[in-house]
C-alpha cells in the first residue's frame, strides 16, 4: 500500500484562529481528518507531521528514505528561504509536491519566490485546505 507523508510547517498549528481570512477558519485537526479521509479513499496511508521547527521537518524529510513513497509539504515560511529543507527534499529522492493554503503569487513580494519548487514535482497553492487533497490527489496519479 502507497504511503504518503504530509508535511506542516510553522505556524500551521494555528490554523482556524490565525488570519482566518487567509487560511480559512478550519483547524490544523479538521484539516488533519480530511487529509486521512482522502487518502484513505484512495486506498493508501498517511502520516502527518506539524512543526515549528526547522529541524524537525528536515528530520521528517529524513525518515521518509524508509516507508514512505512521497511527500506533501506546506513548508510555510520556510518555503521562502529554507535551503536545508530543499536540500533534505532533494536528498531523500522521493517525489514531493508543495502545497499552501494561500496564493503565495498573490501575496508580499517575498512570499513569491520558493526555494523548494525547483527540488518537488509541481506546487499547488491558493485553495484553502483543498491544496492538501490536490496535493494528495496528485501524488496518487503520479504514483498510480
Amino acid at each position: 500500500m502507497k504511503k504518503i507523508l504530509v508535511l506542516h510547517g510553522p505556524n500551521i498549528n494555528l490554523t482556524g484562529i490565525r488570519e482566518p481570512g487567509t487560511y480559512g477558519k478550519d483547524t490544523l485537526e479538521t484539516i488533519n481528518e480530511e487529509i486521512r479521509d482522502c487518502v484513505h479513499s484512495l486506498g493508501m496511508e498517511c502520516d502527518i507531521f506539524q512543526s515549528n521547527h526547522e529541524g524537525a521537518l528536515i528530520d521528517k524529510i529524513h525518515e521518509a528514505l524508509e516507508g514512505y513513497d512521497d511527500i506533501v509539504i506546506n513548508a510555510g515560511a520556510y518555503t521562502h528561504y529554507s535551503y536545508a529543507l530543499r536540500d533534505a527534499i532533494s536528498s531523500v529522492k522521493k517525489p514531493c509536491v508543495e502545497v499552501h493554503m494561500s496564493n503565495i503569487h498573490a501575496r508580499e513580494p517575498f512570499r513569491h519566490e520558493s526555494v523548494i519548487a525547483p527540488v518537488c514535482v509541481g506546487q499547488i497553492c491558493g485553495f484553502g485546505k483543498n491544496s492538501y487533497l490536490l496535493g494528495v490527489r496528485a501524488m496518487y496519479e503520479l504514483l498510480s
